[in-house]
């Protein structure tokens, strides 16, 4: 079982310290679709753009629960978004996986993504998902086990790491709650 004792921290923290990590994802076929985190945003209950904001709710009662599991949900009516969840039990807090680099399996994520290739793969929330196949179904799934983990890799030094605001919020729209890889060509947006 993966330590996830690291992601007890802060979402802001911990959306940095995700930043090189990477999801691993096996499909029946026993082929691995290996994503490394490359941007991240925090986001927690204390925050008006974040879906733990009002308090725990169905929807959000996985964000309260322990960290290292899966939040995904439905948005635009068309999209899946998932969530690494992070912080202490019981604070409502989330890290947004923004975008993955491919490290293995992008010609079978480019068929996932109906054909879509180079750094269109996977530059963005919504995206990153089709890639990896993931939908509500993954919601609440612990990243200690297969067939979807998170493994946890060296913290990347503070000089490649850009922090900006969120994007596509309304809300608190003033914090620097997003993280990337600088010059990595698979961030959604570069600031």
């Amino acid at each position: 079982m993966a330590d996830f004792t690291l992601l007890n921290v802060s979402s802001e923290e911990a959306a940095r310290r995700l930043l090189g990590c990477e999801l691993v994802r096996v499909l029946d076929t026993g082929e691995r679709l290996v994503g490394r985190i490359v941007e991240t945003e925090a986001y927690n209950q204390t925050d008006a753009a974040s879906h733990s904001y009002k308090g725990r709710t169905p929807r959000t009662d996985v964000m309260f629960g322990p960290a290292g599991h899966l939040y995904v949900y439905f948005t635009y009516g068309m999209h899946y978004c998932c969530n690494v969840v992070v912080g202490h039990e019981g604070e409502g807090a989330a890290v947004l996986i923004r975008a993955l680099e491919p490290i293995a399996g992008a010609q079978t994520m480019a068929v996932n993504r109906g054909g879509r290739t180079g750094y269109e793969l996977t530059n963005g929330p919504a995206k990153a998902c089709q890639a990896l196949l993931l939908d509500r179904a993954w919601n609440g799934h612990d990243l200690s086990q297969p067939p979807l983990q998170l493994k946890i890799r060296k913290a990347l030094p503070d000089e490649v790491i850009v922090q900006t605001t969120r994007i596509g919020i309304t809300k608190d729209t003033h914090r620097l709650w997003r993280f990337y890889i600088k010059d990595n060509p698979y961030v959604s947006r570069p600031a």
